[in-house]
Protein backbone atom coordinates (compact mmCIF):
# COMPACT_ATOMS: atom_id res chain seq x y z
CA UNK A 1 0.00 0.00 0.00
CA UNK A 2 1.83 3.44 -0.96
CA UNK A 3 3.17 5.90 1.88
CA UNK A 4 0.77 8.97 2.21
CA UNK A 5 1.31 11.86 0.49
CA UNK A 6 2.36 14.04 3.41
CA UNK A 7 1.17 16.79 1.12
CA UNK A 8 -3.13 16.13 1.72
CA UNK A 9 -2.55 13.90 4.87
CA UNK A 10 -4.97 14.87 7.20
CA UNK A 11 -4.63 15.67 10.86
CA UNK A 12 -7.45 14.09 12.63
CA UNK A 13 -8.73 16.75 15.98
CA UNK A 14 -7.97 15.70 18.99
CA UNK A 15 -10.26 13.15 20.83
CA UNK A 16 -13.22 15.03 22.78
CA UNK A 17 -11.73 18.74 22.09
CA UNK A 18 -14.50 21.25 22.45
CA UNK A 19 -15.65 23.92 20.20
CA UNK A 20 -13.54 26.39 22.18
CA UNK A 21 -10.18 24.27 22.23
CA UNK A 22 -10.23 25.03 18.38
CA UNK A 23 -9.75 28.96 19.34
CA UNK A 24 -5.89 29.96 17.94
CA UNK A 25 -3.44 28.28 16.31
CA UNK A 26 -4.58 29.62 13.01
CA UNK A 27 -2.47 29.39 9.68
CA UNK A 28 0.00 32.04 8.76
CA UNK A 29 -0.56 32.43 4.94
CA UNK A 30 1.98 33.25 3.04
CA UNK A 31 0.44 36.84 1.10
CA UNK A 32 2.13 36.98 -2.39
CA UNK A 33 -0.28 40.26 -3.88
CA UNK A 34 2.45 42.70 -3.33
CA UNK A 35 5.59 39.96 -4.71
CA UNK A 36 5.58 41.83 -7.77
CA UNK A 37 6.32 45.20 -6.67
CA UNK A 38 8.57 44.24 -3.76
CA UNK A 39 10.30 40.76 -4.52
CA UNK A 40 12.66 41.06 -1.32
CA UNK A 41 9.67 41.61 1.05
CA UNK A 42 7.91 38.20 2.42
CA UNK A 43 4.42 38.97 3.59
CA UNK A 44 2.82 36.56 5.84
CA UNK A 45 -0.90 36.71 7.39
CA UNK A 46 -2.93 35.27 10.22
CA UNK A 47 -5.54 33.29 8.98
CA UNK A 48 -8.33 34.22 12.21
CA UNK A 49 -11.18 33.94 10.14
CA UNK A 50 -9.97 30.09 11.01
CA UNK A 51 -11.52 30.47 14.30
CA UNK A 52 -14.88 28.61 15.50
CA UNK A 53 -16.33 31.65 16.09
CA UNK A 54 -14.79 33.54 12.41
CA UNK A 55 -12.75 36.19 13.37
CA UNK A 56 -9.81 37.33 15.53
CA UNK A 57 -12.00 38.09 18.76
CA UNK A 58 -12.59 34.37 19.51
CA UNK A 59 -9.52 34.70 21.17
CA UNK A 60 -9.88 38.29 23.32
CA UNK A 61 -13.31 37.07 24.31
CA UNK A 62 -12.58 33.42 25.34
CA UNK A 63 -9.65 34.81 27.95
CA UNK A 64 -11.77 37.58 29.01
CA UNK A 65 -14.76 35.04 29.95
CA UNK A 66 -12.73 32.48 31.39
CA UNK A 67 -10.82 35.25 33.53
CA UNK A 68 -14.29 36.22 34.88
CA UNK A 69 -15.30 32.76 35.23
CA UNK A 70 -12.37 32.27 37.68
CA UNK A 71 -11.97 35.54 39.47
CA UNK A 72 -16.03 34.73 40.82
CA UNK A 73 -17.12 37.65 38.42
CA UNK A 74 -19.16 35.97 36.21
CA UNK A 75 -21.74 33.58 37.52
CA UNK A 76 -24.58 31.52 36.03
CA UNK A 77 -27.30 33.99 36.83
CA UNK A 78 -25.36 36.95 35.05
CA UNK A 79 -25.73 38.05 31.62
CA UNK A 80 -22.87 38.65 29.56
CA UNK A 81 -23.46 42.35 28.11
CA UNK A 82 -20.73 44.60 26.19
CA UNK A 83 -20.49 46.78 23.22
CA UNK A 84 -19.22 45.38 19.67
CA UNK A 85 -19.00 46.42 16.32
CA UNK A 86 -19.75 42.83 15.43
CA UNK A 87 -17.24 40.39 15.80
CA UNK A 88 -16.28 40.48 19.70
CA UNK A 89 -20.43 40.25 19.88
CA UNK A 90 -20.32 36.96 17.77
CA UNK A 91 -17.33 35.82 19.86
CA UNK A 92 -19.29 36.35 23.38
CA UNK A 93 -22.21 34.72 21.28
CA UNK A 94 -20.71 31.34 20.70
CA UNK A 95 -18.95 30.92 23.59
CA UNK A 96 -22.27 32.16 25.65
CA UNK A 97 -23.93 29.37 24.19
CA UNK A 98 -21.31 26.96 24.55
CA UNK A 99 -20.89 27.49 28.05
CA UNK A 100 -25.08 28.21 29.08
CA UNK A 101 -24.47 32.02 29.21
CA UNK A 102 -26.89 34.34 28.24
CA UNK A 103 -25.57 37.25 26.38
CA UNK A 104 -26.82 40.84 25.42
CA UNK A 105 -24.99 42.87 22.83
CA UNK A 106 -25.17 46.86 22.37
CA UNK A 107 -24.16 47.57 18.34
CA UNK A 108 -24.86 49.96 16.30
CA UNK A 109 -27.85 49.35 13.98
CA UNK A 110 -25.34 49.60 10.57
CA UNK A 111 -23.53 46.50 11.15
CA UNK A 112 -23.43 44.20 8.36
CA UNK A 113 -26.37 41.87 8.45
CA UNK A 114 -24.26 38.95 8.16
CA UNK A 115 -23.14 39.55 12.06
CA UNK A 116 -26.70 40.77 13.31
CA UNK A 117 -27.89 37.28 11.72
CA UNK A 118 -25.25 35.39 13.64
CA UNK A 119 -25.31 36.72 16.69
CA UNK A 120 -29.20 35.96 16.68
CA UNK A 121 -28.24 32.70 15.43
CA UNK A 122 -26.50 32.11 18.89
CA UNK A 123 -29.38 33.55 21.00
CA UNK A 124 -27.86 36.66 21.84
CA UNK A 125 -30.10 39.30 22.69
CA UNK A 126 -29.57 42.80 20.41
CA UNK A 127 -29.87 46.14 21.39
CA UNK A 128 -29.05 49.01 19.01
CA UNK A 129 -27.80 52.08 18.70
CA UNK A 130 -27.43 55.02 16.70
CA UNK A 131 -25.48 54.44 13.69
CA UNK A 132 -24.50 57.74 13.32
CA UNK A 133 -22.74 57.68 16.68
CA UNK A 134 -20.55 54.54 15.33
CA UNK A 135 -19.08 52.39 18.13
CA UNK A 136 -18.41 55.20 20.40
CA UNK A 137 -22.51 55.20 20.54
CA UNK A 138 -22.33 51.19 21.32
CA UNK A 139 -20.18 52.21 23.97
CA UNK A 140 -22.17 54.74 25.98
CA UNK A 141 -25.38 52.67 25.60
CA UNK A 142 -23.91 49.34 26.91
CA UNK A 143 -22.97 51.81 29.90
CA UNK A 144 -26.21 53.02 30.39
CA UNK A 145 -27.63 49.32 29.91
CA UNK A 146 -25.49 48.03 33.00
CA UNK A 147 -26.30 51.04 35.14
CA UNK A 148 -29.81 50.37 34.98
CA UNK A 149 -29.25 47.13 36.24
CA UNK A 150 -25.65 46.70 37.45
CA UNK A 151 -26.41 43.07 39.17
CA UNK A 152 -27.91 41.41 36.44
CA UNK A 153 -24.66 41.65 34.03
CA UNK A 154 -21.04 41.16 33.92
CA UNK A 155 -19.89 43.22 31.37
CA UNK A 156 -16.13 42.13 30.42
CA UNK A 157 -16.01 45.96 28.70
CA UNK A 158 -13.48 45.36 26.04
CA UNK A 159 -12.46 48.33 25.23
CA UNK A 160 -10.58 48.34 29.18
CA UNK A 161 -10.18 44.86 30.02
CA UNK A 162 -6.35 43.73 29.73
CA UNK A 163 -7.08 40.52 29.16
CA UNK A 164 -7.84 41.79 25.65
CA UNK A 165 -4.25 42.37 24.92
CA UNK A 166 -2.94 39.36 26.86
CA UNK A 167 -4.79 37.10 24.37
CA UNK A 168 -2.85 37.96 22.14
CA UNK A 169 0.52 38.37 23.95
CA UNK A 170 0.44 34.79 24.74
CA UNK A 171 -1.36 33.65 22.08
CA UNK A 172 -0.92 35.44 18.73
CA UNK A 173 2.71 36.73 19.01
CA UNK A 174 3.94 33.33 20.28
CA UNK A 175 2.20 31.59 17.60
CA UNK A 176 3.83 34.26 14.76
CA UNK A 177 7.38 33.85 16.52
CA UNK A 178 7.21 30.00 16.33
CA UNK A 179 5.16 29.76 12.70
CA UNK A 180 7.95 32.26 11.14
CA UNK A 181 11.23 30.89 13.36
CA UNK A 182 11.81 34.16 14.52
CA UNK A 183 12.40 35.89 11.10
CA UNK A 184 9.75 38.54 11.53
CA UNK A 185 11.30 41.79 11.05
CA UNK A 186 7.83 43.87 10.57
CA UNK A 187 4.25 43.44 12.69
CA UNK A 188 1.56 45.61 10.91
CA UNK A 189 -2.06 45.47 12.69
CA UNK A 190 -5.21 47.60 12.72
CA UNK A 191 -6.61 49.53 15.73
CA UNK A 192 -10.33 48.83 17.06
CA UNK A 193 -9.64 47.76 20.64
CA UNK A 194 -6.30 47.86 20.39
CA UNK A 195 -5.73 44.61 21.52
CA UNK A 196 -4.18 42.90 18.62
CA UNK A 197 -1.81 45.29 17.81
CA UNK A 198 -0.72 45.92 21.84
CA UNK A 199 -0.58 42.97 23.07
CA UNK A 200 1.14 41.27 19.91
CA UNK A 201 3.45 43.91 19.08
CA UNK A 202 4.73 44.17 23.12
CA UNK A 203 5.41 40.14 23.30
CA UNK A 204 7.17 40.61 19.94
CA UNK A 205 9.26 43.63 21.01
CA UNK A 206 10.45 41.55 23.89
CA UNK A 207 11.76 38.37 21.83
CA UNK A 208 12.89 40.67 19.15
CA UNK A 209 13.53 44.27 19.80
CA UNK A 210 14.40 44.84 16.71
CA UNK A 211 10.74 44.01 14.92
CA UNK A 212 9.43 46.99 13.73
CA UNK A 213 5.55 47.67 14.80
CA UNK A 214 3.11 49.60 12.53
CA UNK A 215 -0.40 50.37 13.58
CA UNK A 216 -3.15 51.08 11.18
CA UNK A 217 -6.01 53.09 11.56
CA UNK A 218 -8.61 54.83 9.61
CA UNK A 219 -7.54 58.14 7.43
CA UNK A 220 -10.66 60.22 8.92
CA UNK A 221 -13.30 59.98 11.41
CA UNK A 222 -15.55 59.16 8.98
CA UNK A 223 -14.97 55.65 7.15
CA UNK A 224 -16.33 52.90 6.33
CA UNK A 225 -13.94 50.40 7.84
CA UNK A 226 -16.31 48.76 9.98
CA UNK A 227 -14.71 47.55 14.25
CA UNK A 228 -11.49 50.14 13.29
CA UNK A 229 -10.88 53.43 15.50
CA UNK A 230 -9.99 56.88 14.10
CA UNK A 231 -8.50 57.68 17.57
CA UNK A 232 -7.58 61.06 17.47
CA UNK A 233 -11.79 61.70 17.22
CA UNK A 234 -13.32 58.75 19.06
CA UNK A 235 -13.09 57.44 22.52
CA UNK A 236 -9.88 56.35 23.05
CA UNK A 237 -10.09 52.39 24.56
CA UNK A 238 -8.00 52.10 27.86
CA UNK A 239 -5.67 49.56 26.61
CA UNK A 240 -4.84 51.03 23.88
CA UNK A 241 -0.96 52.02 24.27
CA UNK A 242 0.23 55.43 22.17
CA UNK A 243 3.96 54.72 22.79
CA UNK A 244 4.09 50.90 21.48
CA UNK A 245 4.11 52.23 17.44
CA UNK A 246 7.05 52.96 15.44
CA UNK A 247 4.72 54.59 13.60
CA UNK A 248 0.88 54.88 12.84
CA UNK A 249 -0.67 54.70 9.54
CA UNK A 250 -3.94 56.04 8.30
CA UNK A 251 -5.32 53.83 5.83
CA UNK A 252 -8.25 55.43 3.21
CA UNK A 253 -11.23 53.41 2.92
CA UNK A 254 -11.69 52.98 -0.53
CA UNK A 255 -7.91 51.67 -1.18
CA UNK A 256 -8.60 49.33 2.02
CA UNK A 257 -11.65 47.70 0.35
CA UNK A 258 -10.32 47.76 -3.32
CA UNK A 259 -7.13 45.36 -1.83
CA UNK A 260 -9.64 43.08 0.22
CA UNK A 261 -11.46 42.26 -3.29
CA UNK A 262 -7.78 41.99 -5.12
CA UNK A 263 -6.97 39.24 -2.09
CA UNK A 264 -10.10 37.37 -3.22
CA UNK A 265 -10.24 37.63 -7.02
CA UNK A 266 -6.24 36.83 -7.03
CA UNK A 267 -5.59 34.71 -4.11
CA UNK A 268 -8.68 33.39 -3.04
CA UNK A 269 -9.01 34.94 0.17
CA UNK A 270 -12.36 36.52 1.15
CA UNK A 271 -11.54 38.69 4.19
CA UNK A 272 -13.14 41.66 5.40
CA UNK A 273 -12.37 45.69 5.73
CA UNK A 274 -10.20 45.01 8.52
CA UNK A 275 -8.18 42.79 6.50
CA UNK A 276 -7.88 45.35 2.99
CA UNK A 277 -6.51 48.18 6.04
CA UNK A 278 -4.07 45.90 6.91
CA UNK A 279 -3.25 44.76 3.95
CA UNK A 280 -2.84 48.43 3.00
CA UNK A 281 -0.40 48.93 5.80
CA UNK A 282 1.45 46.16 4.45
CA UNK A 283 2.48 47.57 0.97
CA UNK A 284 3.28 51.15 2.73
CA UNK A 285 5.56 49.29 5.13
CA UNK A 286 7.10 47.49 1.88
CA UNK A 287 7.47 50.56 0.01
CA UNK A 288 9.88 51.75 3.14
CA UNK A 289 12.30 48.69 3.36
CA UNK A 290 14.03 47.08 1.00
CA UNK A 291 13.99 43.29 2.61
CA UNK A 292 12.10 41.91 5.61
CA UNK A 293 9.48 39.85 6.83
CA UNK A 294 5.92 41.56 7.27
CA UNK A 295 3.01 39.70 9.27
CA UNK A 296 0.20 40.92 9.13
CA UNK A 297 -3.74 39.48 10.44
CA UNK A 298 -6.55 39.15 8.78
CA UNK A 299 -9.04 39.34 10.94
CA UNK A 300 -11.88 37.71 9.79
CA UNK A 301 -13.91 36.17 6.55
CA UNK A 302 -15.31 38.26 3.70
CA UNK A 303 -18.38 36.81 4.09
CA UNK A 304 -19.30 38.34 6.75
CA UNK A 305 -19.72 41.69 4.36
CA UNK A 306 -21.20 40.93 1.40
CA UNK A 307 -24.27 42.72 2.07
CA UNK A 308 -22.67 45.38 2.04
CA UNK A 309 -21.37 45.28 -1.02
CA UNK A 310 -17.67 45.35 -0.54
CA UNK A 311 -17.18 42.33 -3.44
CA UNK A 312 -19.94 44.67 -5.64
CA UNK A 313 -23.41 42.75 -6.21
CA UNK A 314 -25.10 42.20 -3.03
CA UNK A 315 -26.88 38.97 -2.49
CA UNK A 316 -30.86 39.35 -3.49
Amino acid sequence: MPSPDPQFSIVPARLGASLLDLIGRTPLLRIRLFEEEFPEVRVFAKAEYRNPGGSVKDRPALRMITEAERRGLLTPDRVILDATSGNTGVAYAMIGAAKGYRVHLVMPRNVSAERRALVHAYGAEVTFSDPMEGGDGAIRLCRDVLAADPDRYYMPDQYNNPENWRAHYHGTANEIWEQTEGAVTHFVAALGTGGTFVGTGRRLRELNPEVRLYSVQPESPWHGLEGLKHMQSAIVPGIYDPNLADRDLGAPTEEAYDLARRLATTEGILAGHSSGANLWGVREVAREIESGVIVTILCDGGDRYLSSGLYGLTPP
